[in-house]
């Protein structure tokens, strides 16, 4: 007897290839027919001619720290997401010798604005390699986890205080074998920054964004040696020879995929490089995410652009509902709109919060496309006030503020483009992290509904999207077990009412340890989510099933 019959479903497999109408069945975890289900099963389910995807494998997250107190893996679950690789861009809680677990927390914590009061809370330590760490989150969940190695950590635990300064050869060498324990334990490859945006709480950027090509190639043949293992990097310096020349080394050298993230031009040097490398079989995978790179603005997020005038002050510590009946005062109003202006020590900052011609009211359709009518200024000269008074109107009414960064043209034309590139790579959900401004695990449902049938500009095919969020994604990290709705292939997969799938708002809720704060996005649509043969989501809502675990590289 079968575990499972999903009858009369829309199947697109993960392959790319066109969607066609087959029943499914499912036995001890895995796919064993797609056609025409026989024999008897222990639950139905009539599908209608419903959507049926495999599980989203989701590579780019930081939920690191939140597995140890999150076993649904939220808000990546709500999504169809049934596989995440987490320890991305160079961050992560292992290796880490005791005592000193503060150091990663706080490194953590301002890159990837993760609430550290959550973090001290929810994590149990009692680990020192990255085995180790691996062993301790290696418990049931409802979709399957997956780790890298986070240069940081490996920089730190080796060099300790000079971890921002070069490594010695005896440096090197020491992260090298420690890198291939972490590999043979499983993970399932490494992640360095060497972005600068990526700071400590000091200002400095973070361990290893100067490292150099010897150390990087030295980690590098640490993956070749193991087997398996894919190198995902985050750099400012992509489209400079010197650069380019290490990773096209790596990747020939290693035979491992590297992916970079990739907000440089389609015409730029990376992509020409990846082309060229293909052509040898080699993997260079330019990662890219559903949107340019964005921040939600609120009055009780981590990015709030009122708190750049002074007068806000005296109403920065009231109720939400007392804040917003104040920017409505004509008096305040008048007061703010006069006020000077703080300056921000970083400039990244000022722009975000004070360029009003590209920060747009979070349109209501989620499309994440605004035009300038969108914007403050346009809106501002719409209505013939200040800016600031469109800034307080919008803020007033509690709908998020949306800053998109990079040049946004006023459409995702770009964006779309290197989705369908043969050689990118969909990721950047940075599921778990960036708890105060943004909501980006959502983003497989962002491509289902958006993307694939209601973009205006002209929509993607369904079957290249499901195939860029599943069998793509997985490959990268050398998962060829998942991906695909066919026989013999894991039980990971989502049963959708395509018409009615939708975002909701985002909302900001303290349900991390220690009050701490999170924006989230809800989906209403899917039906049903399936991980390793077992129903973990019902017209979302969790079931109780945790038949997710830690997948462990090259085993």
């Amino acid at each position: 007897m079968d575990d499972l019959h999903i009858l009369d479903a829309f199947v697109v497999d993960g392959t790319g290839a066109p969607g066609r109408t087959a029943d499914v069945a499912v036995r001890d975890g895995r796919i064993v027919e797609v056609g025409t289900a026989t024999g008897t099963a222990r639950r139905v389910v009539d599908a209608g001619g419903g959507l049926l995807t495999p599980g989203f494998v989701d590579i780019h997250t930081h939920f690191d720290g939140q597995v140890c107190w999150d076993k649904q893996v939220t808000p990546s679950s709500w999504h169809g997401v049934t596989t995440v690789v987490m320890g991305n861009c160079g961050v992560g809680f292992a290796p880490v010798r005791p005592g000193t677990e503060g150091e990663l927390v706080a490194l953590m914590e301002s890159v990837e604005d993760i609430p550290g009061t959550a973090l001290h809370e929810g994590i149990p330590w009692g680990w020192e390699s990255f085995g180790e760490y691996l062993d301790t989150i290696d418990t049931p969940y409802s979709v399957d986890i997956g780790a890298q190695i986070p240069h940081v950590a490996l920089r730190y635990y080796v060099m300790g205080d000079r971890c921002y300064d070069d490594a010695t050869a005896a440096d090197i060498a020491a992260m090298a074998d420690l890198s291939r324990a972490a590999l043979a334990d499983g993970a399932l490859g490494f992640s360095t920054s060497r972005f600068y945006g990526h700071r400590n709480k000091a200002g400095e950027v973070v361990p290893g964004t100067h490292a150099s090509a010897d150390e990087m190639v030295a980690i590098g043949e640490a993956l070749r040696d193991s087997g398996h293992g894919t190198m995902e990097i985050i750099s400012d310096h992509i489209e400079q020879p010197d650069e380019l020349a290490w990773i096209e080394h790596i990747a020939r050298l290693t035979g491992r995929p590297v992916t970079l993230l990739s907000g440089a031009p389609m015409e730029g040097k990376l992509w020409e490089l990846a082309t060229r490398l293909a052509a040898d079989g080699v993997q260079l995978r330019p990662q890219v995410g559903a949107r340019p790179a964005s921040v939600l603005m609120t009055l009780e997020g981590t990015l709030n652009p009122l708190r750049q005038f002074r007068v806000y002050s005296e109403i920065k510590d009231l109720p939400l509902a007392d804040q917003r009946a104040a920017l409505r005062d004509s008096s305040f109003r008048a007061r703010l709109v006069a006020d000077d202006q703080r300056v921000h020590r970083f400039s990244d900052t000022n722009t975000i919060l004070s360029t009003w011609h590209r920060m747009y009211v979070l349109p209501a359709d989620l499309g994440y496309e605004p035009t300038y009518h969108d914007s403050l200024a346009g809106i501002a000269e719409a209505q013939g006030i200040h800016v600031r008074e469109a800034l307080m109107d919008v803020m007033a009414d509690g709908r998020p503020l949306l800053f998109l960064f990079g040049n946004y043209p006023g459409h995702l034309d770009g964006q779309v483009d290197a989705i369908n590139h043969p050689q990118s790579v969909f990721g950047l959900s940075d599921g778990g992290a960036h708890c105060g401004v943004l909501c980006d695990a959502s983003v497989p449902t962002y491509m289902l509904a958006y993307m694939t049938r209601d973009r205006p500009r002209g929509t993607m095919p369904l079957e290249h999207v499901v195939h860029k969020m599943t069998l793509d994604t997985a490959r990268v990290y050398g998962l060829r077990d998942r991906g695909v709705v066919a026989s013999g292939y894991r039980a990971d997969l989502n049963l959708i009412d395509y018409d009615a799938l939708r975002l909701h708002d985002p909302e900001l809720v303290h349900d991390l340890p220690a009050g701490g704060k999170r924006i989230i996005q809800r989906a209403s649509g899917y039906r049903m989510t399936v991980c390793a043969g077992e129903v973990t989501y019902q017209d979302g809502e969790h079931t109780g099933a945790m038949p997710g675990r830690l997948v462990r590289g090259g085993r």
